[in-house]
């Protein structure tokens, strides 16, 4: 490799290798040591031969997350009540162009990954977010093309659990959530009920440093009972539109606890409420999701 000097050719590609990293981690503070670790390996090896820098790149980040999941795996299984993925500025995340794309960096789909196991997680990502070829793939993680192809379509079984996955538009997400706060703010069951698909889920991330629902709630009059009583019961502090994992949420305070919420829609509905009160998580998130 030539020409430009590998510090610049590094900054080139950093923001895709934070989305790869995200992707596969789930965590911002792990995709940011994970790519610096990249950066110094990259900066100390022998480049003479390299062709394709990103490509490269890539593999080496790829490599190290995977040594990390098979670690954190552990973490995660001692995790106090739900794990979910730290919520990201969707513009930190590389170029977001279609639905599908930012459908891979979406809570729901990063949650559900925590399903798969490492190699699985790797080849998914590297297929479904960055169309990268079997043969690459099998190069980066140490399968054959055709084990690849089989783990791709295990993956995508697991993630779509027999249904097909239709991303929602930033419109539908911003339309549901709005109309979502206010009936909670109404304490409107009946409305609140007609929002959720039939298996909805609400999710609770305080990671045991805060008060939380230590389970996921579920179904319709479920979910909507919990959420009109956490606003008729505790005073609802500003709101801001916030953007976060390639869609609308908005940071809240409810009572004296900040969240992110978050929403999964599909088909119309709102399948999945996120909802992530772990000070470390907001912390990370920082404020560079505001919108105007």
């Amino acid at each position: 490799m030539t020409g430009s000097l590998p510090s610049a050719v590094f900054e080139e590609h950093r923001r895709v290798l934070l989305g790869l990293a995200y992707r596969l981690l789930g965590s911002v503070w792990d995709a940011e040591d994970v790519v610096q670790d990249a950066y110094l390996r990259w900066m100390g090896a022998d480049r003479t031969d390299v062709r394709d820098p990103r490509g490269f790149l890539m593999t080496i980040v790829t490599r190290l997350a995977l040594d990390h999941l098979r670690s954190a795996r552990v973490t995660r299984t001692a995790y106090v009540g739900p794990w979910l993925p730290e919520p990201v500025a969707t513009d930190a995340l590389g170029p977001l162009d279609t639905a599908e794309l930012r459908d891979t960096v979406s809570f729901a789909t990063v949650h559900l990954m925590e399903r798969l196991s490492p190699p699985e997680r790797a080849v998914f990502v590297l297929r479904a977010a960055f169309e990268l070829p079997y043969d690459e793939i099998a190069e980066t993680v140490g399968l054959s093309a055709a084990a690849c192809r089989q783990t791709f379509h295990r993956a995508h079984a697991h993630l779509s659990g027999g249904h097909h996955r239709f991303p929602a538009t930033s419109e539908e997400h911003a339309r549901l959530l709005e109309g979502f706060l206010h009936a909670a703010r109404d304490g409107d069951l009946n409305s609140l009920s007609a929002m959720f698909a039939e298996d909805v889920t609400s999710w609770t991330d305080g990671g045991g440093l805060v008060r939380q629902a230590r389970r996921p709630i579920l179904g319709p009059r479920k979910v909507a009972a919990f959420w009109a009583g956490l606003f008729r019961r505790y005073e609802i502090g500003p709101t801001t539109v916030v953007d976060v994992n390639g869609h609308v949420g908005v940071r809240m305070k409810i009572g004296r606890q900040e969240q992110l919420l978050a929403l999964d829609v599909q088909a119309g509905r709102i399948r999945q409420i996120f909802s992530v009160l772990n000070p470390v998580k907001l912390d990370a998130l920082g404020e560079r999701t505001l919108r105007p």
